[in-house]
């Protein structure tokens, strides 16, 4: 709901115009005076003030004007009934959203005011959006709390205060961007622009451009000069995400850059001094594609200061929890929906999973969920088939022992809970059938349906709940 300030020393003004915008469903408060609207505005949020312009003590202008630092996301609407050109253009140049005459006609002063809100809509949401964007690359939002993850974040904590560059590994979905945002918020460098670009996205000419920028008449369509990236995080930080994929000729001119700290705009024979650290990051092995000639060694040097391993999700699996419960408040919020956990069950599918999309597929799988859901936990069926059907038996040529080891008896309990669960499932919950596909007697069964506390799951998949 709205909220609106009508500020005017004329009684019946105030009441009129309070009378009609709160049978439209806003609410609105009242000043006659200046002062007060200003004292109302510390106070309180307003989307919107209409004030007369000539008032005793505080003019309109005035108060207009210290709304402007007072409030700057609130919107202003000024009315006088001595309105010029040239009071109209001041009113304007000093903020402004709009000026209309007394005496005006009600349905107009309506159309202004749905105008004016609208704008400030846009402004809070624009607003919100730069504060996400921001708070994307805070440490505090990276999540994780594996031993891996820790050790990622005390080395973000070493290297931001740096201005090395930095090279990001990790798989495609690990969140390489996320940690590119944070070693820049954590950076002297973070008032200053923190610019992205993925240099996979473009062909070699357009990724020049873009980093470089280009001059009036540099190739057809060049009508104006352009400022590159570089020049544009200027101060701050660019990322290039994907290195590995540009081709030999702009490793060249990267290189070049990097020594030299300028860039040259395409079709300009002159040099622009820059000031950027640079972020990169790939999925690829850059040391083997120097071994096979596809990266220049030179420049892989120059890119490979300091680097940062993300681990795959598959690698840090103590995490799911966490990063599930984080997805799962994120996106029950957005869908208006009272969903409080995760079940159990449908949680053991989650960890037993080996996420080769990471943290992105974790993040869509929650997602789906949540849309399909209709109680107050995320059940097994709401998941992806992908990962209700995946088979923990396949052999895996990336598995590797974690160097902190593992629980082992705990590792080969939950495997046992996955293959019941499983033979549950394939067999529409008919014990009979699961102990048969397990090679087990169905007393052993039912002895480990009570051990892992699964015994409803058969009930639920006897009655045909996982087709729903």
């Amino acid at each position: 709901m709205y909220k609106i300030l009508v500020v005017d020393d004329e009684r019946s003004m105030r009441e009129l115009l309070e009378r009609v915008f709160s049978r439209q469903g806003y609410t609105v408060r009242v000043a006659d005076n200046g002062s007060l609207a200003i004292q109302m505005l510390k106070s309180s949020f307003f989307d919107l003030v209409i004030s007369d312009v000539r008032m005793p003590g505080l003019s309109g202008m005035e108060l207009l004007q210290l709304c402007r630092e007072v409030s700057p996301d609130t919107v202003c609407v000024l009315m006088t009934a001595f309105a010029t050109i040239a009071s109209a253009r001041e009113a304007f140049k000093m903020g402004a959203d709009d000026f209309i005459q007394k005496p005006f006609d009600i349905d107009e002063l309506k159309v202004v005011v749905a105008k004016a809100l609208e704008k400030s809509r846009l402004r809070q949401e624009n607003a919100l959006l730069k504060r996400e964007l921001k708070d994307r690359g805070k440490i505090e939002n990276i999540i994780g709390h594996s031993r891996a993850m820790q050790e990622v974040f005390k080395m973000l904590h070493d290297v931001a205060s740096t201005a090395s560059t930095v090279l990001i590994y990790g798989e495609s979905g690990t969140g390489k961007e996320l940690i590119a945002r944070a070693v820049h918020n954590l950076s002297p460098r973070s008032n200053a622009p923190f610019v992205s670009v993925n240099c996979g996205a473009f062909t070699e000419t357009l990724l020049e451009s873009e980093l470089f920028g280009y001059v009036k008449g540099a190739f057809t369509g060049a009508q104006t000069n352009r400022k590159g990236l570089f020049e544009a995080a200027n101060g701050g930080t660019i990322f290039l995400d994907e290195i590995s994929e540009m081709t030999p000729a702009m490793q060249v001119k990267l290189l070049r850059v990097l020594q030299e700290k300028k860039v040259r705009p395409v079709g300009s024979v002159e040099e622009i001094p820059v000031d950027t650290r640079v972020v990169a990051a790939t999925n690829r092995d850059l040391a083997q594609m120097v071994e096979e000639k596809l990266f220049r060694h030179d420049l892989y040097y120059r890119v490979n200061i300091i680097q940062i391993k993300l681990p795959p999700l598959r690698e840090r699996k103590e995490d799911i929890p966490l990063l599930a419960e984080h997805f799962l408040k994120k996106f029950a919020a957005s869908a208006g929906k009272q969903i409080d956990s995760v079940s159990e069950e449908a949680m053991r599918y989650l960890e037993n999973y080996d996420w080769p999309g990471n943290v992105r597929e974790l993040e869509n799988a929650i997602e789906r969920a949540v849309a399909f859901e209709q109680s107050r936990q995320i059940q097994p069926e709401r998941l992806p088939e992908t990962i209700l059907k995946y088979s923990p038996s396949r052999l895996r040529t990336y598995f590797s022992l974690p160097e902190e080891g593992i629980d082992l008896e705990k590792y080969l309990s939950e495997l046992e809970k996955t293959f019941v669960l499983e033979a549950l499932r394939k067999t529409m919950g008919n014990q009979t059938k699961a102990a048969d596909l397990l090679r087990l007697p169905v007393r052993s069964l039912r002895h480990l349906l009570d051990k892992h506390k699964i015994r409803h799951t058969a009930s639920m998949l006897r009655e045909g709940i996982d087709k729903n």
